[in-house]
């Protein structure tokens, strides 16, 4: 019988959840074929995992704790100081293909943070390098700066936010004025405005340093990877925001919906309830959406939330309140036990209180999976036994902490 050659797969994920990260993915992997190959170690708070698979493939949307999922092809496990590029681009030779996009990338680490200036000044020479053997499709929009990943105001229109990571390079860009060479240079009057970035069909070449002294490359399919550089995210904090918790909405509204849907499902003039609303950062962002908001909490409202005219404060327990008429959206952000929050939500989808939720569950600090497991178990159960179709989607977002965020929406058929 010949033996299987396993292939293995890069994931990174939030710091410190990289058990749960490699747990979740060979689970996937187990539900196709239970036979898995010996795994690799996993290394503690590194901000990714190895996982080695025989035939099983790996959805990334039904994944909550990776952050990116990556074919990894060859790992460069000693670099020479004098001469990295070498060896690398004889690794990339050697694959199939050409490539949509570069992506260096590091881990989400205090370490990898120190690594963004080699990874800035190393991206040029290893584009061009690319595109000379034919191996980088010569377009500009592939070009990013790994060290950039776009942070989009959640205080922008939504025409003028996009996802983080995604910097085109514009023709005629001046290089003497750019922080990255491949980035492109603009006038003050556009300084805040991110141009859009259209995802290539062709695959991503991904590399990844876990250190200076050695790499990861791999690729990634645009359909069914994260879009966006190191699966992050990120969102700059609104001077106008009460608090940093705005950020955790802002992120959940461009990951899990399109352009298309947020301007479908976020329209001025709905309706929406906030449980556990204060201080009011994601009641602000409803509010600056035009959105009115029902903003349920004992505690009190900040800023300009407290006499916003969209903004109904009820200083009454998130638990019990139950609004008089249908509201569009229904968001939480309680600090409660996964399984609480999880049964709240059943009972508005089932009473008809809400059409689409954005929630999160807080984790214990052991058994995560399992206790994430059971919360949204449950309201697949109940939503099934209501004849209810829906949608659900959870993801650890990057600016989750020891929490998931998910969302549910009713849909048609």
């Amino acid at each position: 019988m010949q033996k299987t050659t396993p292939h293995h797969w890069l994931l990174y994920c939030r710091p410190g959840f990289e058990p749960d990260c490699a747990q979740e993915a060979l689970r996937q992997a187990r539900q196709q074929r239970p036979v898995l190959a010996e795994q690799p170690a996993i290394i503690a708070n590194s901000g990714y995992v190895i996982v080695a698979l025989n035939e099983q493939s790996l959805s990334y949307r039904e994944l909550i704790f990776a952050r990116q999922l990556i074919r990894l092809h060859h790992t460069i496990a000693v670099l020479s100081e004098r001469d990295r590029l070498t060896p690398i681009l004889a690794a990339i030779a050697a694959l199939p293909g050409t490539f949509g996009a570069l992506w260096l990338e590091v881990p989400d680490t205090n370490d990898g943070k120190t690594l963004s200036a080699f990874t800035r000044r190393f991206q040029p020479l290893l584009e061009a390098a690319l595109r000379e053997h034919g191996k980088l499709q010569d377009t500009s929009k592939n070009t990013i700066c790994p060290d950039k990943t776009t942070s989009h105001s959640t205080g922008l229109s939504k025409g003028d936010s996009q996802v983080a990571g995604y910097e085109p390079v514009e023709e005629g860009h001046d290089e003497k004025t750019a922080d990255c060479p491949q980035k492109a240079s603009t006038s003050s009057a556009r300084a805040e405005k991110i141009l859009p970035y259209k995802t290539s069909h062709l695959p991503r070449l991904h590399i990844f340093f876990p250190d200076k002294s050695s790499a990861l490359i791999g690729t990634s399919d645009p359909h069914n990877s994260a879009a966006a550089i190191m699966g992050i995210v990120r969102q700059s904090m609104p001077v106008e925001a009460p608090s940093r918790s705005t950020l955790k909405l802002a992120e959940a509204i461009e990951v899990f919906m399109d352009r298309s849907e947020q301007t479908r499902l976020l329209r001025q003039g709905m309706t929406a309830v906030d449980l556990g609303a204060a201080p009011g950062g994601w009641t602000w962002q409803l509010v600056r959406r035009g959105i009115r908001v029902t903003a349920v909490d004992n505690g009190p409202m900040k800023g300009a939330l407290a006499k916003h005219p969209l903004v109904e404060h009820l200083k009454q327990d998130g638990f019990k309140f139950a609004p008089r008429k249908t509201v569009d959206w229904l968001v939480c952000d309680m600090v409660e036990k996964p399984s609480k929050v999880a049964k709240l939500i059943e009972e508005w989808f089932a009473a008809g209180w809400c059409r689409h939720a954005i929630f999160n569950l807080k984790l214990p600090m052991k058994q995560r999976l399992v206790a994430l497991d059971s919360a949204l178990g449950g309201i697949r159960k109940r939503l099934d036994e209501e004849g209810i179709n829906y949608r659900m989607m959870a993801k650890q977002l990057y600016h989750d902490r020891e929490e998931v965020t998910v969302f549910l929406t009713k849909t048609k058929g």
